[in-house]
């Protein structure tokens, strides 16, 4: 039994054990507040893509949760990931067309040149991190690019959008409550100033998202809280996954170093092995859906209306669905892993962050092949995403 109110020590260090036995012993984990942990791939694979029997929309979740009338409460209830069709679907279209190949090819120069900046900054660095010098702040400035942001606006981004998904963990303090909801706050008013800008002077729709998402659709315009609450969502949602996939990427190579050696002989293993970054240890641990109707699953009956989290990390290490699961392969194919989720809700910008997470990782191995991660790296305390906000590195 896992318990997302009261973890055992040492889960955020290692989880892996706890939900190798959720996968075994309890695939139907019900929770003190009545939800359920799902771990098996299978029984996930089947939420994500039955939309008409799980859904996304969390109001009813989300309501007692944040309070109604709270900005983190139109923050979550309004941005993509929580909601369903007709407008999910509106959005995610948009969204779709705005991260289109060339728009996103238009950023990868601007990626590499970024990349190889801060690849010389960390040589200069008396103690190099790789995630406060290196993996945090790709993401920032590919999505600053990606919505033309100006550069003097994007300091306070990282904090805002750490404040804003940590509210998404199972329990939080009231300084947490606070914090997100003067980072929606303050996040709104930023976007509402270059919002009202970029209206009087838009850019390419073919390449500009912020553009693009402003001018609509032939179904219209998005609402000025549909507006802003899905560009904070892209904002977020791109940077925080993307850090951890860079940096849980370091860890990784640094423990099993034959990858490494295998990688450094074969750039074009880098594909591969970002996908098995991802299955390995998923930037992203637990998505949620809203049963529908009454069911049954493993024997256990589900009744209409139960919050499900979806244990991305233990399905992405289910025997059922790959072999050696807990053992890094970085030619693993095929690699069918759920760390962007499934189905109709499946992550819109998950070509940005594979293009990230290969240019990074190659880059850096190309620069500092005989890197090691020294002790005291630190662990990001949370649930639901898995990453380093720590992680000292050794260059040669």
């Amino acid at each position: 039994m896992l318990d997302l109110g009261n973890l055992p020590d040492g889960f955020h260090d290692d989880p892996y054990p706890v939900y190798a036995a959720l996968r075994e012993k309890t695939p139907v984990c019900w929770q003190p507040d009545g939800s359920v942990i799902l771990s098996r791939y299978d029984d996930l694979n089947t939420v994500y893509r039955d939309t008409a029997q799980f859904i996304s929309d969390k109001k009813a979740v989300f309501g007692p949760k944040y309070g109604t009338e709270t900005p983190l409460y139109e923050h979550h209830t309004t941005s993509l990931v929580f909601n369903d069709p007709p407008l999910h679907t509106r959005v995610r279209k948009i969204m779709v067309g705005a991260l289109n190949p060339r728009a996103l090819e238009r950023l990868r120069p601007g990626l590499v040149t970024l990349v190889d900046g801060l690849l010389d900054d960390l040589q200069v660095q008396d103690a190099p991190d790789l995630i406060e010098h290196f993996a945090s702040a790709i993401p920032v400035e590919i999505i600053g690019n990606l919505f033309d942001i100006p550069h003097a606006d994007r300091a306070p981004l990282r904090d805002w959008s750490l404040a804003i998904l940590g509210a998404l963990e199972p329990v939080l303090t009231p300084a947490q409550h606070e914090a997100g909801n003067r980072a929606v706050t303050d996040f709104v008013a930023l976007l509402s100033d270059i919002a009202d800008h970029r209206r009087r002077n838009p850019g390419d729709p073919d390449t500009d998202v912020l553009t693009r998402l402003i001018l609509g659709d032939r179904d219209g315009q998005l609402s000025g809280a549909e507006l802003y609450q899905n560009c904070i969502f892209i904002l977020n949602a791109g940077h925080e996954t993307t850090t951890n996939l860079i940096g849980n990427g370091f860890d990784l190579l640094d423990r099993h170093r034959e990858a490494r050696a295998a990688l450094l002989a074969d750039s074009d293993l880098i594909a591969p092995v970002v996908e098995e970054v991802l299955r390995m240890e998923s930037s992203n641990q637990f998505g949620n859906r809203l049963t529908v109707k009454d069911m049954t699953l493993h024997g256990e009956a589900i009744p209409a209306g139960t919050d499900l989290h979806l244990c991305i990390g233990a399905a992405n290490r289910d025997a059922m669905a790959f072999e050696e699961p807990d053992t890094f392969l970085p030619t693993r194919h095929p690699n069918r892993h759920l760390a962007f989720g499934g189905g109709a809700h499946t992550c819109v910008g998950l070509t940005l962050a594979r293009m990230e997470g290969q240019v990074a990782l190659s880059r850096f191995l190309n620069r500092y092949p005989d890197y090691r991660i020294v002790p005291d790296a630190i662990r990001s305390n949370r649930i639901r995403f898995r990453g380093y906000t720590s992680l000292p590195v050794k260059l040669s």
